[in-house]
C-alpha cells in the first residue's frame, strides 16, 4: 500500500505476496478495508511511539520539534535510498486516494492526525512557556504537520528527498521565530 496505494492492490495479489489463501485471509479480515485500517493502525502504533519519544525527550520544545522533523527527512532519504523511491508518508497517501470513498478508514485517519496535532500542540504549549515561542493559535499545531505533510508530498511528486531541507526552517517561518540569518558585523 505504501508504494503502489490502496486501489491498485487486490486482496489476490495480497494473499499471493503474504503465501496465505485466500480463505485464510477472510478467516483473519473480513475485508481490505477491515485489512486496511489494522495497516494503518500497526503503522501509526510504530509512528506514535516513535514520535512520543522525541516529543517527550528532556530537551528545550523547539529543539524536540526539529528532532521531529528532521527525522521524518531522515526516513525518507532512507526510503529513497533502501527502496529506490521516496514514498511519502502512508497516512497521508491513503488520505488522499480514499477521501470520500472509504468512511471507516477516513475517519481512521482523522483520528490519527487529529493526535499528530495533539502531540505537536502540547510541545508548542511547552516552547510557549519556555518562552521560545508566542503563545501558538489553535491552528498553529495543524499548520505545522500540514507543512510536514505537504513538503513530504512534494518529495513524493519529485522522488527527491532533498524537496525536504529546509523543512524545518519553513516550519520555524510558520512559528515566527525564524533564525537571524543576516550576517554579523
Amino acid at each position: 500500500m505504501l508504494s503502489r496505494g490502496y486501489g491498485s492492490i487486490g486482496v489476490a495479489e495480497i494473499c499471493a505476496r503474504a503465501d496465505v489463501r485466500k480463505g485464510s485471509f477472510y478467516h483473519f479480515f473480513e475485508s481490505k478495508q477491515a485489512l486496511t485500517i489494522a495497516v494503518v493502525d500497526a503503522h501509526w502504533q510504530a509512528q506514535r511511539s516513535a514520535w512520543t519519544a522525541v516529543l517527550r525527550e528532556p530537551v528545550p520544545a523547539l529543539d524536540r520539534l526539529e528532532r521531529l522533523f528532521r527525522e521524518q527527512v531522515e526516513g525518507q532519504r532512507r526510503t529513497k535510498l533502501t527502496a529506490g523511491a521516496v514514498h511519502g508518508c502512508l497516512l497521508a497517501n491513503l488520505a488522499l486516494e480514499l477521501s470520500q470513498q472509504d468512511s471507516p478508514v477516513q475517519e481512521r485517519l482523522e483520528e490519527i492526525f487529529a493526535e499528530q496535532v495533539g502531540l505537536v500542540q502540547a510541545a508548542l504549549d511547552d516552547a510557549a512557556h519556555e518562552g521560545a515561542v508566542p503563545p501558538p493559535r489553535p491552528s498553529t499545531a495543524r499548520s505545522l504537520v500540514a507543512q510536514l505533510e505537504g513538503l513530504v508530498l512534494f518529495a513524493k511528486l519529485s522522488n527527491d528527498p532533498e524537496v525536504l531541507n529546509d523543512l524545518w526552517e519553513q516550519a520555524r517561518l510558520l512559528l515566527g521565530v525564524a533564525e537571524d540569518l543576516s550576517p554579523t558585523a
